[in-house]
């Protein structure tokens, strides 16, 4: 699954459509948004385009009020949201229409399983599936899609993938089978990713300065957060705590500096998706040696989720994507 890091005042975390393989027992799935509420003008203003195919500005702002901070907005704080949460569901949007061409055909029995599966479960904790559409705002028919595009991609990646790949990915890998956890303290600017080259730079500049002072010994790095960073751990120092190599709510270029640095060892400018960091390790857990052997599933899940990513940034530079949000 694509994971996020959104770090940002207005709001911690968006939620995301990234499509989780589905499980044996399946957990909650993400589904496209149901289209609820809004009004007739307002349900047909289309927010996007992708290869021939729309979506409508209600598909987004209903993802996005179950998100929106308590905090007002402005106009153009609103607006940079509904674009975050629309790259997120044009990123879905490119998957579905790969896999619909590309990926190998699911059995809706399949699907039936999984659902008897995921309600028996709900069963035991006094719920329904009516009770899980209800409360996440979804059909069965958009729970039956995400899923099936779920299967799909594994199904996809078992036939393209050898096992001599996914033991060189499980190599390339081991701090993350390993479990090996690091703990991490950073500042972040945030910067959009419609930012002038002009806004960028100097972003890079104060954080720059920042990193100066306190490789200097001049301010100390939780108090450098406390005053400058753009994210929820500010009050903490910028403590984010224990994060694995992949996974969570971590940025790949942000795990992937985390994890070379050695302890209390300071970073240079990072960039991510979500803005400019610095960071600093403070502890290091080794975890356990794994083999491939006794990881093959969780391999097959990461490279997929990798796998994803990648696919999708080739969708995106091959596809005709017009965005129209207001």
């Amino acid at each position: 699954m694509r994971r996020s890091f959104v770090l940002t005042l207005a709001a911690p975390a968006f939620a995301t459509l990234a499509l989780a393989q589905p499980p044996a027992a399946p957990t909650t799935p993400p589904a496209p948004p149901a289209q609820t509420g809004a009004p007739a003008a307002q349900e047909n203003a289309v927010a996007a385009t992708v290869n021939g195919e729309s979506i409508t500005l209600t598909e987004v702002d209903t993802l996005l009020k179950n998100t929106l901070p308590l905090t007002p907005l402005t106009v153009a704080q609103k607006r940079q949201m509904r674009i975050e949460v629309l790259s997120d569901i044009i990123d879905d949007l490119l998957l579905r229409q790969f896999l619909r061409k590309n990926g190998p055909k699911v059995d809706p029995a399949e699907i039936d399983a999984q659902l008897k599966a995921f309600g028996d479960k709900l069963k035991k904790d006094g719920k329904s599936l009516a009770d899980f559409f209800k409360e996440t705002g979804q059909t069965e028919a958009q729970v039956r899609e995400s899923w099936t595009t779920a299967m799909q991609l594994t199904g996809y990646v078992k036939l393209n993938t050898t096992e001599e790949q996914l033991k060189a990915y499980f190599n390339a890998n081991k701090d993350y089978f390993d479990h090996v956890e690091v703990k991490v303290q950073h500042v972040v600017l945030r910067v959009s990713k419609n930012a002038t080259a002009v806004e960028r730079a100097a972003a890079k500049e104060k954080l720059e300065a920042i990193r100066a002072e306190i490789a200097a010994g001049k301010l100390d790095f939780a108090t450098a957060a406390k005053k400058n960073s753009h994210c929820p751990s500010a009050p903490n120092g910028g403590d984010i705590g224990y994060i694995a190599r992949k996974g969570g709510l971590v940025d790949e270029a942000f795990a992937k500096a985390a994890f070379v640095m050695k302890p209390n060892e300071l970073s240079g400018v990072v960039e991510t998706d979500f803005g400019l960091h610095i960071l600093q390790v403070t502890d290091r857990k080794p975890g356990t040696p794994n083999t491939y052997e006794k990881s093959v599933t969780e391999v097959l899940d990461a490279y997929s989720d990798d796998f994803r990513t990648e696919l999708i940034a080739k969708l995106r530079k091959q596809g005709q994507i017009q965005i129209t949000v207001p």
